[in-house]
């Protein structure tokens, strides 16, 4: 489960999942990224074993890797969210943190205001 949520976040730099999911997948995410700033054969081989997706680990090395080259670690960031409705489970957003934040807006009103003259 955790390997299919972070290649879903390596191919979409971003998922909306409950907030200990999040936490969890945290963790597999960044120690994917650091065996990818290297980029040997070796940390290929292990980044394969472990996501079991060729394409996602093709997208790790050429893209997300190389952008966090410079960075010690704290690649991702995650992001808490409301409820979930059916059994209030806390959601949150976990994404790469170069990723830009956005907020998340208030729910707009539909309804027309009378006019007073």
């Amino acid at each position: 489960m955790l390997a299919n949520l972070v290649c879903s976040l390596i191919k979409h730099r971003r998922v909306t999942t409950t907030l200990a999911k999040a936490k969890a997948a945290r963790s597999v995410a960044e120690k994917m990224v650091t065996l990818g700033k290297t980029g040997t054969v070796s940390n290929r081989r292990l980044v394969v074993a472990r996501l079991h997706q060729d394409e996602a680990a093709k997208i790790l090395f050429k893209e997300i890797a190389p952008a966090f080259k410079e960075r010690n670690g704290g690649y991702t960031r995650i992001i808490r969210m409301n409820q979930r409705q059916g059994d209030a489970a806390q959601r949150a957003i976990l994404e790469w943190v170069d990723a830009p934040v956005v907020a998340e807006a208030p729910a707009e009103t539909t309804g027309a205001k009378a006019e007073t003259k």
